[in-house]
């Protein structure tokens, strides 16, 4: 796969705006992302022709109207939408005015500049199929990196080391057709770079966009095994995500177990399961790509799971029987023990009494 010729820096860039700068890993990375719930992406030229404010350049007409149209439109726009540009690939198959759309995971060609009202008003304010094209789904991972030269110096740095290292990755794991990758523009941040987001569908086909900043090269690696092929997310270099403040992504992350299912889900079917003498694991195994997994061999340490369970079950009946014996005497009045007490002290002497005469006589 190509890179586009994007990464060569000097070692002078490196420490001053690169992965080896004194800033790098200085700031905590969690709650950096603005709360959002949709985020539009408008293919538009190369990152080299992108001047530092995209959205306001009188000689980018098609950014600047549709940044215009957005702002204009805030109220009438019932969730919070993002903005931003990218680049398009061979390797991604998106060209100029084509616009896409997370999380709904559709895309919209050639946009022109005369149809950013009717879009904006159909599409973004109305929820409706745009009036002069028809939207088109599209899957996989999609991964913007920051690469905003004219913006930031720092992202211009890293960012396109990224790129080519992604693209590197992609090509070694045979996902040409499964993760596509693309250069963007200012995303926020610039002192967390690299800078990127991934938008790809979660475990329960929803699509999560989660973005990470302090990314080198050495870190894509880990982003492939588990964002990308486990949806698991790789916390030390989160930023936040779409559709949730970064206290409740937190807390929602929390909650996760390694294969992503919720652990209070698995907590109500555990025990909704629990009368029964067979044990099983509810979501509580990771299932990796290529058949890996690092589940437990089932028949290991069965016949002691076995043993364990009769020794349980033995030691638990006995503690059974004497609660209800504890239940039995406890419903009686104090009254009722105290005058049963006496009557077979009475019988007793009784008993005793009459033993004694037999015995004289």
């Amino acid at each position: 796969m190509a890179s586009d010729n994007l990464a060569t820096v000097s070692g002078a860039d490196d420490e001053k705006f690169g992965f080896r700068r004194e800033e790098m890993y200085q700031s905590s990375l969690a709650g950096t992302v603005s709360a959002y719930d949709r985020h539009v992406f408008l293919c538009y030229k190369t990152p080299e022709a992108w001047p530092s404010h995209l959205e306001a350049s009188d000689s980018d007409a098609l950014p600047r109207l549709l940044s215009a149209a957005l702002k204009a439109r805030k109220d009438d726009i019932s969730v919070k939408t993002k903005l931003t540009m990218f680049a398009g690939r061979e390797e991604t198959g998106f060209s100029d005015g084509d616009v896409l759309i997370f999380p709904e995971m559709v895309k919209y060609r050639g946009l022109k500049e005369s149809d950013v009202d009717g879009f904006v008003d159909d599409v973004l304010v109305n929820d409706k199929q745009w009036a002069s094209g028809v939207p088109k789904a599209f899957t996989g991972s999609h991964v913007f990196v920051c690469v905003h030269a004219s913006r930031d110096r720092r992202c211009g740095v890293c960012g396109p080391v990224l790129v080519q290292k992604l693209d590197e990755e992609i090509e070694l794991r045979g996902l040409k057709e499964r993760v596509f990758v693309s250069a963007c523009s200012h995303i926020g941040g610039h002192k967390y770079a690299g800078n990127l987001i991934i938008y790809q569908p979660g475990v329960d086909g929803k699509t999560t966009g989660h973005w990470y900043g302090y990314v080198t090269p050495e870190d894509v690696s880990e982003l492939f095994e588990l964002h990308i092929a486990k949806g698991e997310v790789v916390e030390r270099l989160l930023r936040g995500q779409m559709g949730t403040n970064p206290e409740e992504g937190k807390k929602e992350d929390e909650l996760k177990i390694p294969n992503g299912d919720d652990t209070k889900k698995s907590k109500v079917e555990i025990e909704e399961n629990s009368g029964q003498n067979k044990v099983e694991t509810i979501a509580g195994c990771c299932q990796g790509s290529n058949g890996f997994t690092c589940c437990r061999d089932e028949s290991s340490g069965k016949s002691s799971r076995i043993e364990n369970q009769s020794k349980e079950a033995s030691e638990e009946q006995v503690p059974k029987k004497a609660n209800k014996f504890s239940c039995w005497t406890g419903q009686w009045e104090q009254s009722e023990i105290l005058a049963a007490a006496a009557t077979i002290g009475a019988v007793a002497t009784v008993a005793v009494a009459y033993s004694i005469y037999r015995r004289s006589g």
